[in-house]
């Protein structure tokens, strides 16, 4: 990294999703927050989340209505060539309800969407797709013209995300209900710019990577390219995901592979179908590779299930554990999933009209899979020199009861044959913060790592009056090179509260915060993501109706844009990167 970059690293956060306006509901909600960085070019970085700029506004059609417009996608992406000091979001073309503003009272016409400006993932509406989210970004080397993949050749950025089908038919390019798609952005040697990114044209068409079948609904994948130069396997690109089979009810994890820079994929189940009371099953997937190729993919065993869960949706909460498998030949093969230690959910309040775990009061968002594994690795990239090949695994724990949900973290240094004793992450004092969703980076030199979380400030409400509050958060420890183990962790930064009650779901019945959160590290900074809602207005309207939905009562539904404030519903992703504190 150049000396200008570094120092162009900043000490305070700053919004992500830079397109979306702050009015109306949903148009400014954005949740679930993916980041990467080029190893080779590490001053740029990708951003993508769930992102409703595209969608019609409440008023359109039904006023007490605001759904997700039939055919508009809803993958955003973001782009940062400053590590992070500011951000852009481009404004490609693509099937958009921008034009449905509609007017107050419920006799205007219904939605109709046309082509226009999206601030969302391109060349879906052209493919017969539309993108649902879910967004998962890695940069790799980029193939030459012989197959080989070089970074002399630049770099290549993927975004995986779900997708549904165009036509209602719902067969029509592909089968089943959801499936994941990869779409792609190459960067010259020179690397990325606010020019290419911004250009349509520069987008590959997106590939379909699941193997679907009518009753599958693909979901909760994450996608790793092998971007060390020292690897066997460097430049495969590997996606993990959950396979939730309609009829069946099992749930399998599906790894897909890809050697040809993302042209084609091939998918095979790595564990198996398990979906009952004594098994459990497995769902929220993570996936890295070391140095030496060697790749690791961590997914969450609900064994103990507390509730049960009707497809497609979440995860069965309980007590459970994470499961490690390996592959050594590239994604060919892999080891049987092996626990490496239990993990509990802090599901200790499961919504009656949503069936999920929320963690911050009746009509809360949800937090299914807060306890998830999220893995980095120290694998030297970009060309693998220095690999310290240290595992680190974060995640949110309810071990310690009500209120008192902690951020956790293990490491490895033996390739995940043993692991740490769970290291408290989060700040207990003089803020209690009870962890929501958690992810860590370590430098490729393995001499930092970096922790963002999400995290409640309050205890659980049991009404939907009390004021709650919601924080982003990211720490830092130094490593000992020695023994893995990390040193004391210091706030690097600590964002606004906002009230997590001023999100929602576009049925309004609750709060929506989404699954996830990111971080990056470099060898000089690191860089998170997180769900912000500083800017998000609470709307008393909204939760009286809440509250009525839980208890069975009659409040008639709210018209946001007639009931609540302007900025109700606005959910951000924000963002902070910040140096190394200990070069």
């Amino acid at each position: 990294m150049s000396a200008a970059a570094a120092l162009a690293v900043v000490a305070v956060d700053t919004r992500v999703n830079v397109g979306s306006p702050s009015s109306p509901f949903s148009r400014n909600k954005q949740n679930e927050p993916a980041i990467a960085v080029d190893a080779n070019h590490p001053n740029v970085l990708v951003a993508g989340a769930n992102d409703n700029i595209d969608l019609e506004a409440c008023n359109a059609g039904d006023d007490t209505t605001c759904p997700f417009t039939t055919g508009v996608g809803t993958s955003g992406v973001y782009f940062s060539f400053n590590s992070g000091t500011t951000w852009i979001q481009p404004t490609y073309t693509g099937w958009s309800a921008r034009n449905c503003l509609g007017v107050v009272g419920n006799n205007d016409p219904p939605c109709q969407p046309q082509v226009g400006p999206i601030g969302t993932l391109p060349w879906y509406y052209e493919a017969g797709l539309v993108t649902d989210g879910d967004p998962a970004v890695a940069f790799g080397p980029r193939p030459g013209a012989n197959g080989k993949f070089s970074w002399a050749n630049g770099s290549r950025l993927y975004y995986a995300t779900l997708v549904s089908n165009l036509s209602a038919k719902r067969n029509d390019t592909f089968k089943g209900y959801e499936a994941v798609t990869v779409s792609r952005l190459d960067t010259p040697s020179t690397g990325l710019t606010a020019v290419i990114a911004s250009n349509k044209a520069n987008w590959k068409r997106p590939v379909i990577v699941t193997k679907q079948n009518g009753a599958l609904f693909s979901d909760k994948e994450q996608i790793w390219a092998d971007n060390a130069a020292s690897s066997p396997f460097f430049g495969d690109v590997y996606v993990c995901s959950s396979a939730f089979e309609g009829t069946s009810g099992g749930v399998p994890l599906v790894v897909s592979v890809s050697r040809d820079g993302g042209n084609t994929w091939t998918s095979q189940e790595v564990t198996k179908a398990i979906s009952n009371a004594p098994h459990g099953y497995r769902t929220g997937c993570t996936i890295r590779s070391d140095s030496h190729g060697v790749v690791y993919l961590a997914v969450t065993h609900f064994a103990t299930p507390t509730a049960a869960k009707t497809f497609p949706f979440a995860a069965t909460p309980g007590i459970g554990s994470h499961d490690l498998l390996k592959s050594f030949d590239g994604g060919h093969t892999w080891t049987k999933p092996v626990a490496i230690f239990k993990m509990n959910d802090a599901c200790y309040h499961i919504d009656p009209v949503f069936n999920e775990c929320t963690e911050d009061g009746i009509a809360g968002a949800r937090s299914d899979l807060a306890p998830s594994p999220s893995l980095d690795i120290a694998n030297g990239a970009p060309t693998g020199a220095g690999a310290t090949n240290e595992i680190v695994d974060a995640w949110v724990d309810g071990r310690f009861g009500l209120n008192s949900e902690k951020v956790l973290l293990s490491y490895s240094k033996n390739g995940g044959s043993t692991w740490s004793s769970p290291i408290v992450v989060s700040t207990s004092t003089p803020v209690n913060d009870r962890g929501f969703y958690a992810a860590p980076a370590l430098s490729p030199n393995g001499r930092d790592l970096y922790v963002v979380y999400n995290a409640f400030t309050t205890p659980f409400r049991n009404d939907t009056t009390s004021p709650r509050g919601l924080v982003g958060v990211l720490k830092h420890a130094d490593i000992n090179i020695a023994t893995g183990m990390p040193g004391a962790f210091s706030t690097l930064h600590r964002g606004a509260v906002g009230d997590p009650r001023g999100s929602s779901a576009n049925s309004l019945v609750a709060e929506f915060l989404g699954d996830y959160v990111y971080a990056i590290a470099t060898n000089t900074y690191g860089a998170g993501v997180w769900n912000d809602v500083r800017n998000a207005a609470v709307c008393p309207a909204i939760d009286a109706y809440r509250l009525s939905v839980q208890i069975g009562g009659s409040v008639p539904t709210p018209a946001p844009q007639q009931n609540c404030p302007a900025t109700f519903g606005n959910s951000d992703i924000f963002g902070g990167s910040y140096a190394d504190p200990t070069p």
